[in-house]
């Protein structure tokens, strides 16, 4: 079991402050890496990595915001420069907006792809630079099932996350090279924060519950395997890959 071990490594991981980014986090840090949790909001990191030290998880906090191509590159080289190698990156950053396409304000699209998908590019590019010149490292992108799959009122969001599946692949096509290994996880329905409309909607409910094979909604825990084999030398030759995490959802018509 030696080769998931995240003894003396350490992840970078974005939109960490709460949900699926919050338990990532926290199945790396159990795994032995230090981390790195990143959100804008400086308050929020403030309360979440006091619970990750409480599990006893080495663990710092950098508030920057991804969208922001300087601010990105600023955060990462300083991080670097501070002998905090990243050996381990989680683009876990992402908003939903929900609206039906022919009504759905610009704003909110320029909004989505620039958390959803233009951070992404911003973080991996900066963190990769210093990854190649290691000629090693980890690169876990945070895609969905709407890499695969689309519903009413939620194009946007599908079309990012689709082009982060594509994203992946094309960051393996140029970093494989170099001793990177870049791969996705694409989460289906999970109870998190950013679903919690859907979770107490009886009807989404009763449909989720019903077109997944499993029969129910993802546990944040459901993730911890995941993102542990993808971040460990347990999959050293895994590269360009969306490893859905979706209770078969995708499997079915």
């Amino acid at each position: 079991m030696r080769s998931f071990d995240l003894t003396g490594r350490r992840a970078l991981v974005t939109g960490a402050s709460r949900g699926i980014g919050f338990a990532l986090a926290g199945a790396l840090g159990r795994a032995g890496a230090e981390l790195i949790v990143n959100a804008r909001d400086a308050a929020a990191l403030d309360e979440a990595a006091p619970q990750l030290r409480a599990a006893g998880i080495a663990v710092s906090a950098s508030a920057f915001d991804v969208t922001d191509p300087a601010a990105v590159t600023a955060a990462v080289d300083a991080i670097e420069a501070d002998g905090k190698a990243i050996d381990i990156l989680v683009n876990n950053a992402g908003i939903q907006r929900r609206a039906p396409l022919d009504t759905f304000d610009d704003a909110d699209w320029r909004s989505l792809m620039a958390t959803n998908l233009d951070s992404v590019y911003y973080v991996g590019k900066a963190v990769a630079r210093h990854m190649i010149a290691r000629g090693r490292g980890k690169i876990i992108n945070i895609g969905s099932v709407q890499c695969e799959l689309a519903r009413p009122g939620i194009a946007p969001y599908t079309a990012s996350k689709g082009a982060v599946k594509n994203l992946t692949k094309g960051m393996c096509a140029d970093w494989a090279r170099h001793g990177l290994q870049i791969n996705a996880i694409g989460p289906g329905y999970f109870d998190t924060p950013l679903n919690k409309a859907l979770v107490e909607d009886p009807a989404f409910d009763a449909w989720l519950r019903g077109r997944t094979p499993a029969g129910r909604w993802g546990r944040l825990e459901d993730l911890h395997g995941a993102i542990v084999f993808l971040a460990s030398a347990a999959s050293d030759f895994v590269n360009g890959q969306t490893l859905y995490v979706d209770g078969g959802i995708t499997s079915v018509i």
